[in-house]
């Protein structure tokens, strides 16, 4: 029978839940249980965060922008990612930047260094960004399943067969995982999930970035150029400028993880600083996936050319050999299914934490049951959680059965979160950080990166909306889909 007992998950007031003269060695300076997570399992969280569907997108975006401004781009946003990350990995703490008072999370490094209006803009950000991101993921994880289905029907009934799947069962199937896995109580349990998602990450990049190598050392006639796609041939000149548009705003995408980079930083030890591991796990993070985003953009477009698929493995860019194209799309659903906690843990985290602060007596709220499960041990079950996970995922799964557009989703939710969350924030908590005078010569090189890069944002922004319309447009909800 269930055991009740007061949640141990929700802590209201960490100080208060232990005796300041007695802290034990099973818990940190903030009363918490002691956080365990490295460098190492931090690079785990990253590369499962950035290397996600972003990747799958990259050849088609370098089509659009060519052999000189496609690079440029990738390296571009894989620098000031970075940059900006260490800057963000400074404020976990505050005041300082060691020593100080832990955020746990993105919103709380923002009030505690900014505050006012600046606290309510990231809130509305992250949040928003981190939902799409689900939404997002939901629709690439059902794209791959349904394209394991697709390649098998193209093995055995060749490449000009009829093979037209939905997507909607893959969808139901992704969410009905999702439910279970988001029982897991926090972000603190989700180490192993990472890992074996980062995995499956390299390794599907890995296949596809090999399928590439293979295609284009072949031979075949294909056309690239130095400036991408050629107007009056491949598109028209407006499809050219909003095509380009919104290829940048699917690079900007591929770097998305700024928006739980804080929540990462606080599954860190506290020896060494936290800061300085997760400046370590950035530059791990980043500098790995940067050099296959480079490869699998690259040698994908090489490979393809002005023809490039919008996803170069469920997009049937190559159906052969089918076995392999299977296990790689397998391997992205693996990979999602543990993407998609890293990013709706947050969520789950700051909607329970608000709802047990406005109604702590409220026992549907604040109450866990205790259940024996056999091996396992004693596992806890909140009613509340469980409702409102279970909720959260459904809405997500819907939204995506609507909108499965993968190219235009993905660039608008980029576009959208590079600039106020990416640059913007931790610039400014920087600057508000190291009390830079006003018009020095950093403060007015960190403004025009800052403005700069909000230009490119609304160019992104711009490209996607205009898919998105273009793709509604045509767009018949609940039938097959090729």
């Amino acid at each position: 029978m269930a055991r009740e007992q007061t949640s141990m998950f929700i802590e209201q007031n960490p100080e208060a839940s232990y005796d300041k003269g007695a802290i034990s060695k099973n818990f940190d300076d903030d009363g918490r249980v002691k956080r365990t997570g490295t460098w190492l399992t931090a690079s785990a969280h990253i590369i499962t965060a950035v290397i996600g569907s972003g990747v799958l997108s990259l050849a088609w975006a370098i089509s659009q922008l060519g052999w000189v401004a496609g690079p440029a781009v990738l390296m571009a946003f894989s620098f000031i990612t970075y940059f900006t990350s260490t800057l963000l990995a400074d404020c976990y703490r505050a005041p300082d930047p060691v020593t100080g008072k832990r955020n746990y999370t993105y919103m709380d490094a923002v009030r505690a260094h900014l505050g006012g209006w600046k606290v309510r803009l990231c809130g509305w950000a992250q949040y928003c960004n981190l939902i799409g991101v689900t939404v997002g993921y939901t629709i690439t994880a059902s794209i791959s399943m349904v394209a394991v289905q697709r390649s098998n029907c193209f093995h055995n009934e060749g490449y000009q067969a009829n093979c037209y799947v939905s997507n909607i069962p893959s969808m139901i199937i992704f969410a009905c995982i999702q439910i279970v896995l988001s029982q897991i109580p926090n972000f603190h349990k989700l180490s192993w999930l990472s890992i074996l998602a980062a995995i499956m990450s390299f390794t599907y990049a890995s296949i596809g970035l090999g399928l590439s190598i293979a295609k284009a050392a072949g031979g075949g006639h294909v056309r690239t150029s130095l400036t991408g796609v050629t107007v009056g041939v491949d598109v028209s000149a407006s499809e050219k400028v909003w095509q380009t548009f919104q290829a940048i705003g699917d690079i900007a995408f591929a770097y998305a993880y700024s928006t739980v980079l804080i929540e990462i930083q606080d599954t860190l030890k506290s020896s060494p600083p936290e800061n300085k591991s997760m400046k370590r796990a950035t530059l791990i993070g980043v500098s790995t996936t940067t050099f296959f985003y480079v490869l699998c953009g690259c040698v994908g477009y090489a490979a393809f050319g002005n023809d490039a698929p919008g996803n170069f493995l469920t997009g049937f860019g190559f159906y052969e050999p089918f076995w392999l194209i299977d296990f790689a799309n397998v391997c992205i659903a693996v990979h999602l299914i543990g993407a998609y906690q890293v990013f709706c843990q947050p969520i789950f985290g700051f909607v329970e934490r608000q709802c047990n602060k406005r109604w702590p007596e409220n026992k549907f709220i604040s109450t866990e049951y205790g259940i024996l499960i056999p091996r396992y041990g004693v596992y806890n079950i909140n009613i509340f959680r469980l409702v409102w996970r279970t909720a959260y995922v459904i809405v997500t799964a819907v939204i995506a059965m609507l909108f499965p557009f993968f190219n235009d989703f993905l660039g608008l939710i980029g576009a959208a979160s590079f600039w106020p969350l990416t640059v913007y924030l931790p610039i400014e908590m920087f600057i508000a950080r190291s009390k830079l005078p006003k018009y020095s010569f950093r403060w007015t090189w960190l403004k025009i990166l800052s403005w700069t890069c909000l230009i490119v944002s609304l160019i992104a922004a711009t490209g996607s909306i205009e898919g998105l319309v273009q793709s509604l447009k045509t767009y018949k909800p609940f039938q097959a889909q090729q």
